[in-house]
């Protein structure tokens, strides 16, 4: 009874799966992945990045643009 392994989870493999994930398939390295790839690929990421920053101050400046407002009407 005491000799027993802890229970794993499904899908969770032995050693070999292990050191298969760790060496072969592993994490994802991410330093440099903006300044990686294609030069089209960052041109992308920068529009997006920015396209995101812009509706961010749109929302906020239509927020602002509401409470302002209800100041006005109280």
């Amino acid at each position: 009874m005491g000799d027993e392994k802890p229970a794993r989870a499904p899908g969770e493999g032995g050693r070999f799966w292990r050191w298969a994930y760790r060496y072969l398939a592993g994490p994802a390295e991410v330093q440099g992945a903006v300044y990686g790839g294609s030069t089209e690929a960052r041109e992308g990421w920068k529009r997006d990045l920015e396209n995101r920053k812009r509706y961010s101050r749109e929302q906020r400046e239509r927020k602002r643009a509401a409470r302002e407002a209800r100041r006005g009407d109280g």
